[in-house]
């Protein structure tokens, strides 16, 4: 399957390639995604095509500094953040799926993570 996402003025604009469709995601809790409210969808980082420059990227990290938590320089929206996945040590991405207009966030399941213990 293939969704087309963006931030909010289009100048971070991405397709994710899935094998399934996007109907399980992650509501953490820690400091940042409490605040900005994102539904993240986790897959491997090659799934994400940007199709902006990538110059458009902004990019905050913050705690263990892990992860590339990137957002739009003039809308401010955090589309999707990058880093290594810590169990298998391959690079994954976590997509907000708030982000990709063809997901139907009425049907997808919500699972609560505890990022706020880590």
């Amino acid at each position: 399957m293939q969704y087309e996402g963006s931030c909010h003025c289009g100048n971070i604009a991405f397709r994710v390639e899935t094998d399934a469709p996007i109907d399980d995601v992650v509501d953490c809790n820690c400091s940042l995604c409490r605040r900005r409210g994102g539904l993240l969808w986790f897959g491997p980082r090659a799934a994400l095509s940007l199709n902006t420059d990538p110059a458009a990227l902004a990019t905050y990290q913050f705690n263990k500094h892990h992860l590339d938590h990137h957002y739009c320089r003039d809308c401010g929206i955090a589309p999707f953040s990058e880093g290594d996945d810590p169990r298998s040590g391959q690079r994954m991405v976590a997509v907000n799926v708030r982000c990709l207009p063809g997901v139907d966030l009425g049907g997808v399941k919500i699972t609560a993570f505890d990022g706020a213990a880590l």
